[in-house]
């Protein structure tokens, strides 16, 4: 009988090694070396092939003017928000792959939208990791039905493949690729190896019959999709789904996107009827904003396409140990980090001896340069314990050298900031020219931080 060959693959990488390595030369990554073994009779690129009566593409090379787009190239879905994020529908022909925490609702995402989809096209929905009867409960706990939805428990691969086969949808869902099984290919369920063949698989699949095709991925600890990073460069789409499990807010983010801007946000809200889309987040967010809060400011940050308001706090005390304390929840800790600096420097404030926390609220993230002037309004005012107004909102870059800096779009974030009531908001200097004059809101052009700090907080002058 012959020896069974052995390999150990980085699960971060998918770099190769003949021994067992505590640390990835590749990457640097600890503790992701994984044994697959190697069988040489057996064929990992093509281990099954489906066809269809649909038009495959061409196997030559054409011109661009030979080339014929279909009339539904975008399949719009009920789901605004997801359509954003997606670049205005779902692609025909796409690998859309999904990750995000347990439990924090990728599944009821996937769930209603393909359920949606299947009022008018037909829909496979394959779970690996729940019974039919399970989604079944999910499905009626939502409220959605749809006739050409049909579901499929399964991690065999090469049976889910009959299925598409047989049933030839538009859309399919795999719930979750860490359970598809490839019988031809060796490995582990979840493997580096495993992962790879079975997405090439899904990806010929989606590209030979125009499927569109979502597939779940599991995250790891340190918040990126499990399985190697080749997964992320073979897909079309990387969608987040991420939010504070004890936060009813839900944000779906596009960190990769082929037919659309990775700047999109898309905000839902969990409820007992699953996820509802939040048209207006900025009004969510700033709700529970309370008049006279010190170290509270507004900033109008921008998501892609959208001006979205939010709540930025920031609490400072004298430190009881040797050294200051800083965390930051939503924004960059090398950001405010930065902003302390530069607020003790140009602007006189002690913060060496001061713990800094810092949040934006909602749970949302933000880091465009645009929020620093209401980052360091917000220290400002917890240092000195002066509220700031509650109809006020902030804008601008901060420099090194204490100057606030031009920023983009600046009329499309001034249109928001009136819509949602506010009298004053302040602005760099340079992007003053470029504005209106507003009957209902002040203006103000600020060209430093230290001039902005005066000016809000005249008394300290």
């Amino acid at each position: 009988m012959a020896k069974k060959k052995v390999m150990f693959e980085c699960m971060a990488c998918g770099y190769e090694s003949p021994k067992w390595l505590g640390k990835c030369p590749n990457c640097g990554a600890w503790n992701q070396m994984e044994e697959q073994l190697v069988a040489p009779t057996v064929s990992a690129t093509s281990p099954i092939h489906i066809t269809t009566s649909r038009k495959k593409t061409s196997s030559h090379a054409v011109t661009l003017d030979q080339i014929t787009l279909s009339s539904e190239e975008r399949m719009a879905t009920d789901f605004q928000e997801f359509d954003r994020v997606l670049g205005g529908g779902v692609v025909q022909g796409s690998l859309v792959l999904i990750g995000g925490d347990p439990g924090i609702g990728k599944s009821t995402l996937l769930l209603q939208v393909s359920m949606q989809l299947a009022r008018q096209h037909t829909v496979l929905y394959v779970s690996g990791e729940e019974s039919l009867t399970q989604i079944k409960m999910r499905a009626s706990r939502l409220g959605t039905d749809a006739d050409k939805f049909y579901l499929l428990s399964e991690t065999d691969l090469s049976t889910i493949a009959s299925e598409i086969q047989r049933i030839e949808p538009t859309i399919v869902v795999i719930d979750s690729i860490q359970t598809m099984n490839v019988p031809e290919h060796t490995g582990t369920a979840g493997g580096a190896g495993q992962l790879r063949v079975a997405t090439s698989i899904l990806m010929r699949i989606a590209k030979e019959n125009q499927i569109a095709i979502f597939i779940v991925g599991h995250v790891t600890k340190e918040g990126n999709i499990a399985g190697p990073r080749m997964l992320e460069h073979m897909v079309d789409t990387v969608l987040y789904f991420e939010g504070e499990r004890h936060n009813r807010f839900r944000m779906l983010r596009a960190v990769k996107n082929r037919f659309g801007s990775t700047n999109e946000l898309g905000v839902f809200e969990m409820m007992d009827i699953g996820l509802q889309e939040v048209l207006n987040p900025s009004e969510l967010f700033l709700e529970e904003r309370i008049v006279g809060a010190v170290g509270s400011t507004v900033v109008a940050a921008l998501e892609g396409t959208r001006t979205i308001l939010a709540e930025v706090q920031s609490l400072m005390t004298p430190t009881v140990y040797g050294n200051a304390k800083r965390t930051a929840s939503g924004i960059d800790y090398q950001r405010v980090s930065l902003l302390l600096a530069v607020m003790e420097k140009h602007c006189g404030l002690l913060l060496q001896n001061q713990d800094a926390f810092f949040k934006i609220t909602g749970g949302i993230k933000l880091d465009e340069p645009a929020i620093d002037l209401a980052i360091a309004v917000s220290i400002a005012s917890s240092y000195w314990n002066h509220p700031t107004n509650i109809d006020d909102c902030f804008i601008g870059e901060i420099g090194l050298t204490g100057e606030i800096r031009r920023v983009s779009q600046i009329k499309e974030r001034i249109k928001e900031v009136q819509k949602l009531g506010f009298k004053r908001v302040f602005i760099p200097k340079n992007n003053f020219a470029q504005l209106d004059k507003m009957e209902s809101l002040e203006i103000i052009p600020v060209a430093t931080i230290k001039e902005a700090i005066y000016k809000i907080f005249p008394q300290v002058g």
